[in-house]
């Protein structure tokens, strides 16, 4: 299984309008490096649900449940979407602030590359943040 990081306004589409839903197509996705990422995706692996603008945080854990797909909303064929579920909330939110102050989580693309909307959280990354959101 791997992991990865899905970023969202959420004013846009929050944890709680992903609660809501049994599953949700994960659209809007206009970047190739994002885009090839979610091409990677494997029904199975499991997300962070992060919140961007204000909050930078990571809230909750998603899980892919339909792999990478054709877009319908895009008439070029070029984008595509992913299918995820609720998992459940991150007990602590970890923010943007503590992941940059963890040594361990400098190479991350989250904190290299801050604004890609998808991306690869390697295994070891992907345990301490577990840890630091009290997630078990």
């Amino acid at each position: 299984m791997s992991h990865w990081l899905l970023k969202t306004e959420p004013e846009e589409f929050s944890w709680a309008d992903q609660l809501k839903r049994k599953f949700e197509p994960w659209s809007g996705v206009r970047n190739a490096q994002a885009r090839n990422f979610m091409r990677e995706m494997k029904k199975g692996d499991r997300a962070f649900f992060y919140h961007t603008g204000e909050e930078k945080q990571i809230v909750g854990m998603v899980e892919v449940v339909k792999t990478f797909y054709p877009d319908p909303a895009d008439d070029t064929g070029r984008w595509g979407l992913v299918d995820v579920k609720a998992v459940g909330p991150m007990p602590k939110p970890v923010t943007l602030a503590a992941i940059k102050a963890e040594p361990r989580l400098a190479d991350l693309l989250l904190v290299r590359h801050s604004r890609l909307s998808v991306m690869p959280i390697p295994d070891d990354a992907w345990r301490l943040i577990c840890a630091m959101g009290g997630y078990r």
